[in-house]
């Protein structure tokens, strides 16, 4: 079924389906997430982040539960 509604709101409108989230709640994330990205200093935290964890090797936290319920 092919709908009369814009794009952009029918794609709201499924993302917030998805997501189990009213319109209202899909907008004010998305609207957050979008200021918040935009910040430079953001980005350059996710910079020092990786920096301090180059390099690091993190367990299967998968295998570890199963390990842990195998015992």
């Amino acid at each position: 079924m092919t709908s009369n509604r814009p794009w952009a709101y029918e794609g709201l409108r499924q993302l917030a389906i998805r997501n189990h989230r009213r319109m209202q709640e899909q907008v004010r994330l998305l609207i957050k997430r979008e200021v918040r990205y935009s910040q430079v200093g953001a980005v350059e935290r996710a910079r020092q982040w990786r920096s301090v964890l180059a390099g690091r090797n993190f367990s299967d936290v998968a295998a570890d539960i199963q390990a842990d319920g195998n015992r």
